[in-house]
């Protein structure tokens, strides 16, 4: 046993920190905040120490933005081995304390939302990390939660790496074209944490396959007779969509006795492969839904010409 005592409380990070000062109080403790404490500041900085070390010529690094603790370290350290490196803050847009921090001119409350990037979920930046990290910060951004999905998604297929939400963020805003600017230079991005939870990450990955418009979404009208539904799963097979979840509803089509709705979500290769099922549904059925489309009521392919 190390002999540490652990208790926890509070909801969210800043509820945390008032259970903590409570303790503090009451115990005589020394409080140390994660993320504005200058010992943590200075040991967060050895992460640019070591990228500025290893790699050389880097003409940007991007940092994940929470608390600013570790964007205020490793801005000081990159800025002191290479004074022309660009440092590019990321916040997720639903937790922008930083940007609040600097329309203010001072750390202020901001409001957060619940996010996929919940180490980042700051309400307020820290004042030691804000002061030391403002004159050196070059650009702030922030990325949707799609972006973060997708960034999420992007990791496993290809580095085969879990991050989570809050590490992911500097690749979001690549991913989203946050930093055109950044094109064809030398760039590297700090991808921070692994704590994700696996139904989370579950979550994480089929919501990124929605936003990589691999999953499709529908519902379809077809004869309820024998060999209605077989032709409808035939065609998808043809098309080469998987088919992830099917359900047949009845009750709910009060306009026509001898039909039956179907609602499908299948798995396609990429958008392209999206493209072609949505095609192959609309020439062969009068009646097709897609949903999550916001492109649908603008897209010629959605409009069903099918006599079925």
């Amino acid at each position: 046993s190390s002999g540490i005592n652990a208790e926890y409380g509070g909801d969210s990070i800043a509820e945390a920190r008032d259970f903590a000062l409570t303790i503090l109080e009451k115990e005589g403790q020394v409080y140390i905040n994660g993320f504005d404490h200058p010992d943590i500041i200075a040991g967060q900085g050895t992460v640019g120490l070591e990228i500025c070390g290893q790699l050389d010529n880097i003409d940007a690094l991007i940092v994940p933005v929470g608390g600013a603790g570790l964007i205020a370290g490793v801005a000081v350290a990159a800025k002191n081995m290479n004074p022309s490196i660009q440092i590019i803050g990321v916040e997720a847009t639903r937790c922008k304390s930083f940007t609040e921090a600097i329309k203010a001119g001072k750390p202020v409350r901001a409001h957060n939302s619940v996010s996929l990037a919940d180490g980042l979920a700051v309400p307020t930046v820290g004042l030691n990390a804000f002061v030391t990290a403002q004159p050196l910060v070059d650009k702030i951004v922030t990325v949707s939660e799609k972006a973060i999905a997708l960034s999420i998604l992007r990791l496993v297929e290809i580095e085969k790496n879990v991050v989570e939400g809050s590490g992911v963020v500097g690749l979001a805003a690549l991913i989203d074209g946050q930093l055109p600017e950044l094109k064809g230079k030398r760039v590297a991005t700090i991808l921070c944490g692994g704590n994700i939870d696996t139904t989370v990450l579950g979550r994480c990955l089929e919501r990124g396959l929605a936003a990589d418009s691999r999953l499709l979404s529908f519902t379809v009208v077809v004869k309820d007779a024998p060999g209605g539904m077989s032709q409808l799963t035939a065609r998808l097979a043809e098309s080469g969509a998987s088919i992830k979840d099917i359900l047949h509803e009845r009750a709910w089509l009060l306009e026509d006795v001898f039909a039956v709705r179907v609602r499908c979500m299948v798995e396609t290769r990429d958008a392209d492969h999206t493209k072609e099922v949505r095609k192959i549904l609309t020439d062969n059925y009068r009646h097709v839904e897609f949903i999550g489309l916001s492109d649908a009521s603008s897209d010629p392919d959605l409009v069903s010409k099918g006599s079925n």
